[in-house]
């Protein structure tokens, strides 16, 4: 994601506070809702803590709205208008400079908690296929495949829908993912059937996999990821059961069959629901087909991006599972402390006197984010040597090395999220290198990386205009 603004659900209310312009053009809305109205509510909080319309109209344009796309949708010339409208429509909420200002659509710590449960939950279909890919390393390497084709591609679409969603227009989104999401099966069925082609039963539960990746795209992106939770419930549901009594050979299949069934209805129930209002003739989709193959280069490192943290994360997962599983769970904290530290970064923003010691809060304020994600990744970890069978005690070298893991994806998370995404996909590709190196040789690659990334947001995110 490259902005705060796509981050948040547009489903907030909408507030009117400025009369109609006479003679100002207004396109209709089948909906009946005012698009200026709806876009007011969804950047309420951003708008509401500008003290210039001028910041409003830089948020608009780095987020890739064009004036032809501002006269179709919202009736204005340009974005200063469309800007001062926004500026207009909203009560003005300046925060304290000691407090946090509010980030657009700032997540609850529970909330981000929840995404991260919901993103550990379906290795359990794992676990219930265990006994149908026999064959150790071997039976799991078309699922690692089929897991590294899907997160790389599903990285650049979730980027293409944000984009979309980040310019206020959510059919389009919708039609990104429609269109997306079923190329991203067929490469993960793929890159299974092309890493072992005679196991059969691996490669169909690679593309139930394929399946399941697509289909929580589209309701992550959409803002619909609740709806998972009891979509994954026979999964969880069935691994319980299978830990206390034998359960039959079908069902170690027909359980996440029903998970990834029930995700993928409620994925096309999903776009089907954004689509039917937002054009219900479908004349729209072919002049938006052209613009949505314009840019698509934008999104390739976003792709590189997922490979390599893919990669970093399924490397873990063969080292130590119990810590692949505290990793996954720790996108959780890792999501709220992004958006703290944006807040954070924006009150200081506001409360600094010069560059230089903005630059010393924000370099304050990511070691304090670091210090909270490792505290949390440290905890996870441990409750998860505890709780996995067989875990056994602490081994100093691959938590280090977990750790220092957990601060690259981080760190290139947050950077990619103030848009910077290139320099991050590089770090992430550098950190495998020490599949190749024996012993704690291992370790002296990802600490440099994480070095680096440190660094790096240090001196993007130091500047002023990074924060606009």
């Amino acid at each position: 994601m490259s902005g705060s603004l796509w981050l948040r659900d547009p489903g907030t209310a909408a507030r009117d506070t400025l009369p109609r312009t006479p003679g100002r053009h207004r396109p209709s809305d089948p909906t009946g809702t005012d698009p200026v109205d709806e876009l007011a509510g969804r950047l309420e909080d951003f708008v509401a803590a500008a003290v210039h319309p001028d910041e409003v109209a830089a948020l608009l344009e780095s987020d890739g709205l064009t004036d032809e796309q501002i006269r179709r949708r919202y009736g204005h010339e340009d974005s200063f208008s469309l800007a001062e409208d926004l500026y207009a429509r909203v009560e003005r909420r300046f925060p304290r400079p000691e407090d946090p200002a509010p980030g657009p659509g700032s997540p609850t710590l529970l909330g981000c908690l929840l995404r991260g449960l919901l993103f550990t939950l379906p290795g359990l279909g794992h676990v219930l296929a265990a006994p149908v890919l026999a064959g150790g390393r071997t039976g799991y390497a078309p699922l690692l495949a089929a897991a590294l084709a899907g997160w790389t591609w599903n990285q650049a679409l979730a980027h293409r829908a944000y984009t979309r969603l980040g310019q206020g227009d959510r059919a389009a989104a919708a039609r990104a993912l429609l269109r997306g999401a079923p190329v991203g099966v067929v490469l993960g069925t793929a890159a299974a059937a092309a890493v072992a082609p005679a196991h059969a039963p691996a490669v169909l539960f690679a593309a139930g996999q394929s399946i399941y990746l697509a289909a929580a795209t589209v309701l992550l992106v959409l803002g619909r990821e609740r709806a998972l939770l009891p979509a994954l419930l026979p999964l969880a549901g069935g691994a319980l059961f299978a830990a206390l009594h034998p359960m039959p050979a079908w069902a170690h299949l027909v359980l996440p069959l029903a998970s990834v069934t029930a995700a993928a209805g409620l994925a096309a129930g999903a776009v089907a629901g954004v689509l039917r209002p937002a054009d219900p003739s479908g004349r729209g989709v072919r002049g938006s087909r052209r613009a949505e193959l314009r840019g698509l280069g934008d999104s390739v490192p976003y792709g590189l991006f997922g490979l390599g943290s893919g990669a970093l994360v399924l490397h873990v997962a063969l080292d130590s599972p119990p810590f692949a599983v505290a990793l996954t769970l720790g996108t959780g904290p890792a999501e709220w402390l992004l958006y703290r530290f944006r807040a954070e970064a924006l009150a200081r923003l506001r409360a600094s006197t010069s560059p230089r010691g903005f630059r010393l809060s924000v370099a304050a304020a990511l070691v304090r984010s670091l210090a909270g994600y490792a505290g949390a990744l440290l905890t996870l970890m441990a409750a998860a040597l505890l709780l996995w069978p067989g875990g056994g005690g602490p081994d100093a070298a691959p938590a280090a090395g977990a750790l220092l893991l957990g601060a690259v994806l981080w760190t290139g998370l947050l950077l990619q999220a103030f848009g910077a995404v290139l320099s991050p996909a590089v770090c992430c590709a550098a950190a495998l290198v020490p599949l190749l190196l024996p012993g704690s040789e291992r370790l002296f690659v990802p600490a440099a990386a994480s070095a680096v990334l440190v660094l790096l947001v240090c001196a993007q995110l130091g500047r002023i205009t990074a924060h606009r």
